[in-house]
């Protein structure tokens, strides 16, 4: 029996209830979910090093060192928190494959992520992309596939994700929302608990190169939501469109080409970038980047990927202003991945000169600063 609008007793009315529950997803996921916790908690803080500058310069330049993660590179924290994101919204499943489009390092991270889950794993990369990534990614389990145009990256992935039944993770859309910005231990939280001793615990800016742009919007998220006076400032690497559609106001900016820089730039403005929430964005050649990695590794004897020298060409620019106006402070930049995986490009004179990239004048530039703090031009 069943009781109509009017509150009489009538005849009984069928009624709409869908159980989908499954105990065995259900426990499958709840183990997935703990390893994935389990491999933050096994993992320490990444370091926070110091560039020598001159004392009396009265300005402090640190780069946060994310090459040490277990997958060494900033993407670590990127593809945990991806792989949270996917699992907690049912989207990542037992025996089905996890797909993504990267240049190489979110795909290395991801790789071990999936190998840790035992779920199978999909790297849809340019073919530029470094052989020590494709080796690295191989390494945890995942398997490379190739696009000769990197603008096919998306649309190859999707058409991967579907033949298979995988999750496509897409983190060019999701990076900026998988991330907890207002803390819980994110890159941001980090730096300023690294700081808290020094001279000057909240730095006039911190420098977050883009791919994604899912870490500079994680931390400008979290210094404004702190209330901080820092400001965010993004550098851009030639072949990229990010600075274009950010000067120009163009969310439908696009590139006809892809980044030499592996792991920043991108041929269309992601989701994931975040426009309104940075301050400044620098456009950097990359023979300049090519150039800071190689005076990175005379000053602290450390090589490390292209991505980090844009951001540290950047930085000198910034502590170069500072002195100039006269003003004291500290300025963060990242080191987001190791120089061995890029001893082909970056480290190869030939491949420079392949590349048609001249870095001589910008290296003289870098050494005239350190010396008397005069930026070129």
């Amino acid at each position: 029996m069943g009781i109509d609008e009017h509150g009489h007793v009538g005849r009984a009315v069928a009624t709409g209830d869908v159980d989908r529950s499954d105990p065995g997803y259900r426990a499958w996921l709840k183990e997935a979910v703990r390893k994935v916790q389990a491999d933050a908690n096994r993992s320490a803080d990444t370091h926070l090093l110091r560039f020598p500058l001159p004392e009396t310069w009265g300005i402090d330049l640190y780069l946060k060192d994310e090459s040490t993660h277990p997958t060494g590179s900033l993407k670590h924290r990127l593809a945990r928190s991806l792989f949270l994101y996917g699992l907690c919204n049912g989207w990542i499943r037992p025996g089905k494959p996890v797909i993504e489009a990267s240049s190489g390092s979110t795909a290395v991270s991801e790789a071990y992520f999936a190998k840790l889950i035992g779920v199978p794993f999909i790297a849809v990369m340019p073919r530029t992309t470094s052989s020590e990534k494709c080796r690295l990614i191989e390494f945890h389990g995942g398997r490379c596939h190739f696009v000769d145009d990197s603008r096919k990256l998306y649309e190859e992935s999707a058409t991967l994700a579907a033949e298979t039944g995988g999750h496509y993770m897409d983190q060019f859309t999701y990076a900026e929302r998988a991330t907890d910005w207002r803390g819980n231990n994110n890159i941001a939280e980090s730096i300023y608990q690294q700081l808290r001793l020094e001279r000057y615990p909240e730095p006039t800016w911190i420098v977050a190169t883009a791919g994604t742009g899912g870490t500079s919007a994680t931390i400008a998220r979290y210094v404004h939501y702190m209330q901080f006076d820092t400001r965010i400032c993004v550098p851009d690497p030639e072949n990229s469109c990010f600075f274009d559609g950010w000067t120009q106001h163009n969310p439908l900016a696009t590139s006809d080409r892809g980044s030499r820089i592996e792991g920043i730039g991108r041929p269309r403005m992601e989701p994931s970038f975040v426009p309104g929430a940075i301050d400044r964005m620098m456009k950097v050649p990359d023979a300049a980047s090519v150039a800071a990695v190689r005076a990175l590794e005379k000053a602290i004897g450390r090589r490390t990927g292209g991505s980090t020298g844009t951001g540290l060409w950047s930085a000198f620019k910034l502590v170069a202003e500072m002195l100039e106006q006269g003003s004291t402070g500290s300025v963060v930049t990242l080191i987001c991945d190791p120089g061995d995986r890029y001893l082909d490009k970056y480290y190869s004179d030939s491949w420079l000169e392949e590349q048609g990239l001249h870095i001589a004048p910008y290296e003289e530039a870098i050494t005239s600063f350190l010396n008397d703090g005069n930026w070129p031009g």
